[in-house]
């Protein structure tokens, strides 16, 4: 154990994504004491008030750290908490934190953001389209037209979103207006994808610059059929099956890992990101990077670890030192 000790762990968070978030820091916060850390558990209202185990609220001062803390675990998932908004305020105070920085986290958050960059680099994707909520309401038969292109079936996203919240499946026509205003709900930009054939790979991925990726991991749906992994499948205890490794060719593999470091490095990212893919055969498409993903029960990322041969204390006791050479590194320069 180094002299970093104290480990505050945030969860919560003013997103529709707030229960899930609380879920994931307290399996965090167990694992991290699991590890030998002190752990203080920090949980943000939806009203945005930080408050500790005992209730009470919490300020903080900006430069100064947080007293008798080393390092900030965010485990927030969506807008307020994944997407650049807590990290800005934790390099304000400036205390070291696990993760991604500002700018990669606003940008993998941003799933219109996130795949412009990934065509820009020439990474394969699967085709999409955005559309902003002030172009729907005013030209709607104008963008029903563009998005024929994507050809059915396709998924209508939330842009900054996660846990598959705000998604749906199209498969006939007279369904995307319905599914476009559903998404408008939690985002006002939305992203339509089309759908890829194959099977759903996700890859962990560990490390600020030089990361290293997992063994690449194939989701099952609770039957063991290959399906759209949604919410529900996500976050119910045997809802998903996870198959290590996938059950893709060796060289299939090996071009996951490939890709997910690519995009990672190429995003900026640091600390941790789950990659997410669509394999079918000898084609890998990219589908998204998640900055920080959940850390439930059943969640994938530290299982791909494990199955990696990384246990999962081991995996937080390696990202909290991440975070600290992170915040060293980026100190001694004079901005």
């Amino acid at each position: 154990m180094s002299a970093v000790s104290r480990i505050l762990v945030l969860g919560g968070g003013r997103s529709s994504e707030h229960e899930v978030s609380l879920a994931s820091s307290s399996s965090v916060a167990e694992g991290l004491r699991t590890a030998g850390y002190e752990v203080r558990s920090v949980v943000i209202g939806r009203d945005a008030v930080w408050r500790d185990e005992a209730g009470d609220e919490l300020s903080l001062t900006p430069g100064r750290g947080i007293p008798e803390i080393d390092v900030v675990f965010p485990v927030l998932h969506g807008p307020f908490g994944e997407d650049g908004t807590i990290q800005g305020l934790l390099e304000t105070i400036d205390v070291p934190y696990v993760g991604a920085g500002v700018l990669a986290s606003a940008l993998c958050m941003d799933k219109v953001v996130f795949k412009d960059l990934m065509a820009q680099a020439g990474i394969p994707q699967v085709n999409y389209g955005a559309v902003t909520v002030a172009r729907w309401r005013e030209h709607p038969q104008a963008v029903l037209r563009e998005l024929e292109a994507l050809r059915l079936p396709v998924f209508v996203k939330p842009a900054r979103l996660g846990s598959s919240v705000g998604i749906a499946r199209v498969a006939e026509a007279s369904a995307l207006r319905a599914a476009l205003d559903d998404a408008f709900r939690y985002d006002p930009m939305v992203i339509v994808e089309a759908a890829a054939t194959g099977i759903e790979v996700e890859c962990s991925v560990l490390g600020n610059g030089d990361p290293i990726a997992s063994m690449p991991g194939e989701i099952l749906l609770a039957g063991g059929e290959s399906g759209w992994y949604d919410y529900e499948a996500k976050y119910t205890p045997g809802g998903m099956q996870l198959m290590v490794p996938a059950r893709i060719s060796q060289s299939a593999q090996e071009r996951v890992r490939e890709l997910a470091v690519e995009a990672f490095v190429r995003s900026g990212c640091a600390g941790l990101a789950r990659a997410d893919f669509f394999v079918d055969g000898e084609s890998v498409l990219v589908n998204e990077l998640n900055t920080l993903p959940g850390f439930t029960a059943t969640s994938v990322y530290g299982a791909l670890f494990a199955a990696s041969g990384l246990p999962y204390p081991e995996l937080l006791s390696r990202l909290v030192t991440l975070a600290v050479e992170r915040h060293e590194f980026e100190r001694a320069h004079s901005f």
